[in-house]
């Protein structure tokens, strides 16, 4: 019964630490080392216009949103003089600029920072059937013909927007009544949107914005949406190829003009974009700030920074007890204690691994000398264990000035072990030599440097301190392995090595 409930315990521990590090790491996009980065631009879009003479301005520019394929990272507007107000929601959103005196050549900047999220897609409102365009003769007539024409040589909603394209892209005289006689890409969208609506289709013009690296002075593409009855349906208005590429980012949803400028002339928007790598682990805090507030709320990486840092060690210190119980249980490798070779591997982590062991070494050696001197003044326990301890304040204190002295400064971080837990292993070393001998307590000081050793080697990477700070529930595991090896009783390995004779024996 018992084992039964440690099982089910093990299992539930396993289960919720991992849930959450698969939830963080898959749907969140916590990075799993911190060196990973995340794809991310820098679109800067420049509105300029012209004032003759001095004069109120209003500009309205309309801003991205929930672009697919991509989340917006922050926002700058950068307008020197300038009223600023947002209005607007969702895809109407718009920035607003206004000054009551405005003369000459006038730029305003907006500059967004976007990631790249390939599995943002972001879901659009299912559409009613669009009513017939209303025209006069003869643009009445032409649209039929074209409508005609266009379903006679399709199959389907796809073909058909396809087939408006290309019919769209002609230069026969029912098509110049609608694009001109120098027809240009707005004329040509909006076309392509009238014989879709002439067929009850569901479609709409938007604009997007083809990134590449470096690239300046960039302009808005028109491109056609349509709806197959089950999704929206992304096609080039230029060769009516279908899909959206991963280059293109939606910058408006509707047809609209995106800039509008009153009282000035000459407007204009136009587009400079840079390529940049972001740190991924900022990225995915800001996704989980923004879709799961809460989660963030209650993440050690909402603390401040100097407590994170604190946490990042502590967080090692389940790690290190871990892996005692492992050296011990299975490995066989006697130590004092289980914190012991824990903490001394923290003070490794200031004083470097072949150092932190000479002054252990040389603290215990001594300690344990003045211990054995004690012994014959027949003290009391607890006195004996405070006169070891104030020992050992002096014998540190004693090998910092000591090794100042001499120019070697790594002595001053001797500073760091343990003192308490040191004059509790000098006395329950002394009471080991006493009892079984000094081979067994000198075999023991060596399993702790060496589990010591262990345990500072696994402290020092970088990825482990990482991982434990932004994915704190995998220690859920590791508790859940402590307690299987809780009950392991099986032979460990250093025992293989004690009975080698019985098994040669046996052949």
């Amino acid at each position: 019964m018992r084992l039964r409930h440690l099982l089910i315990l093990v299992l539930v521990l396993s289960v919720i630490g991992t849930g959450f590090f698969v939830f963080k790491w898959q749907v969140l996009g916590f990075p799993l080392s911190a060196d990973r980065d995340a794809d991310t631009w820098t679109v800067e879009a420049r509105v300029a216009f012209s004032r003759s003479t001095a004069g109120p301005v209003k500009a309205s520019f309309g801003l991205p949103t929930e672009p697919p394929g991509f989340r917006i990272f922050d926002e700058q507007f950068i307008s020197r003089g300038y009223g600023l107000a947002l209005e607007g929601e969702g895809e109407s959103r718009r920035a607003v600029w206004s000054l009551r005196r405005a003369r000459g050549e006038q730029a305003l900047y907006y500059r967004v920072t976007l990631f790249r999220d390939r599995g943002h897609q972001p879901e659009r409102p299912v559409p009613r059937f669009p009513p017939v365009p209303q025209l006069e003769e003869p643009r009445a007539s032409a649209l039929d013909e074209l409508v005609t024409r266009v379903r006679q040589e399709s199959a389907d909603i796809a073909t058909f927007a396809a087939g408006a394209i290309r019919v769209a892209q002609g230069t026969e005289g029912g098509v110049r009544l609608f694009t001109g006689a120098r027809p240009d890409a707005a004329a040509q969208a909006d076309l392509v949107i009238k014989i879709l609506h002439s067929a009850r289709i569901p479609a709409q013009v938007i604009q997007a914005l083809r990134l590449a690296d470096d690239r300046r002075d960039a302009e808005l593409e028109f491109w056609i949406m349509v709806h197959n009855g089950s999704e929206w349906v992304y096609f080039d208005p230029r060769d009516g190829r279908r899909g959206l590429p991963a280059n293109m980012l939606v910058w408006s949803w509707s047809g609209e003009p995106v800039l509008e400028v009153e009282g000035a002339r000459s407007p204009r928007a136009s587009f400079s974009m840079r390529y940049t790598i972001e740190d991924a682990l900022r990225v995915a805090e800001f996704r989980a700030q923004r879709d799961y507030p809460r989660i963030i709320d209650f993440s050690l990486l909402n603390l401040p920074l100097d407590t994170q840092s604190l946490y990042s060690i502590l967080l090692l210190v389940p790690l290190g007890a871990f892996l005692v119980v492992l050296l011990r249980n299975v490995v066989g490798i006697s130590t004092f204690g289980t914190f012991m070779p824990v903490l001394v591997a923290m003070a490794f982590r200031e004083t470097q691994l072949l150092n932190g062991i000479v002054l252990f070494v040389l603290i215990i050696a001594a300690g344990l000398s003045i211990r054995f001197y004690l012994e014959r003044l027949r003290l009391l326990l607890v006195p004996r264990l405070a006169a070891v301890l104030t020992v050992v304040v002096l014998l540190m204190a004693l090998v910092s000035i000591v090794t100042h002295r001499l120019g070697i400064e790594v002595g001053l971080s001797v500073a760091l072990f343990p003192m308490v837990i040191i004059a509790m292993t000098i006395e329950r070393m002394s009471i080991l030599w006493e009892e079984r001998g000094p081979a067994e307590a000198i075999k023991e000081g060596i399993g702790t440097l060496v589990a010591a050793a262990v345990i500072y080697l696994v402290m020092i990477m970088p990825a482990v301190r990482y991982f434990l700070l932004v994915f704190p529930e995998t220690l859920l595991v590791v508790l859940a392995a402590i307690l299987l090896l809780g009950r392991y009783t099986g032979y460990r390995l250093t025992e293989l090595l004690r009975f080698r004779a019985l098994a040669g024996g046996d052949k």
